[in-house]
């Protein structure tokens, strides 16, 4: 069974919330990708949507949303999300996840949308 802690953030208030899910609700999460939007009723946000931002796998590797694989690679990074280079122009081959979310995600992040 998957599990997940979702990272709920609402722009408006610049306030973030951490909820846990298991089981069936976490069911949902599996298969989608980083840019998708999910009904928040899921999470208890009635009439709320939420977008799904990024994430990050059991070792801490962010999920980069220009990678479309589901598991990780080591990928040649010039900025974030992986990699923030002390120089300008500074490269780095990092280990990072694709962008669609499996059962290896831990942490999922969400905004909140009308």
């Amino acid at each position: 069974m998957p599990e997940f802690k979702v990272v709920v953030s609402d722009p408006k208030t610049g306030k973030a919330q951490q909820i846990e899910v298991k089981g069936e609700k976490a069911r949902v999460f599996v298969g989608l990708r980083i840019g998708d939007v999910i009904d928040g009723s899921i999470l208890g946000f009635r009439g709320k949507k939420l977008k799904i931002t990024g994430g990050s796998g059991r070792a801490g590797e962010p999920m980069r949303p220009d990678l479309p694989i589901s598991g990780k690679k080591r990928i040649l990074l010039s900025g974030p999300p992986g990699y923030h280079p002390p120089k300008k122009g500074m490269r780095k081959r990092k280990l990072v996840r694709g962008n669609i979310i499996t059962e290896d995600i831990v942490q999922v992040n969400t905004v909140l949308i009308d």
